[in-house]
């Protein structure tokens, strides 16, 4: 069995963290899709996008949901998906989140939630610049 990846984030934002971790992994291991949500969109139009997309996803082992932004448009449709099927959905995501769930391709459900939430807290550094001698 299978986990299916759907990423529902504003405009190409999931696309382009997509192209750039496939680009890093040299391939992409995963089943998924991405949807991209306008500004001006209909979220009933959307959500019935991500209904459609969740039914072509599921393969026995659920699905994760990734999302950008916690309280928008994409983060609320992904979390009206009641399909009937192991859904997770996870707001926040960033490209050391993707990375990391892309990764681990085999892991269930529950072990790729886990992972997404520590690659996206971990991959977040304050990073003091060094000293300029001039």
């Amino acid at each position: 069995m299978t986990t299916g990846l759907l990423l529902i984030t504003h405009d190409n934002v999931g696309q382009a963290l997509l192209e750039t971790a496939s680009s890093i992994l040299g391939m992409c291991p995963m089943v998924l899709e991405t949807i991209s949500v306008s500004h001006n969109c209909c979220p009933d139009d959307v959500i019935e996008k991500a209904r459609a997309a969740a039914r072509r996803l599921h393969q026995g082992g659920g699905i994760l949901v990734l999302t950008d932004l916690y309280g928008s448009t994409p983060s609320n449709v992904a979390n009206r998906l009641d399909c009937n099927r192991p859904i997770k959905v996870i707001a926040g995501l960033n490209l050391p989140m993707l990375v990391r769930v892309l990764n681990y391709p085999t892991l269930t459900l529950d072990e790729l939630v886990y992972k997404a939430v520590s690659g996206g807290q971990e991959g977040i550094f304050f990073c003091e610049p060094d000293s300029c001698d001039d």
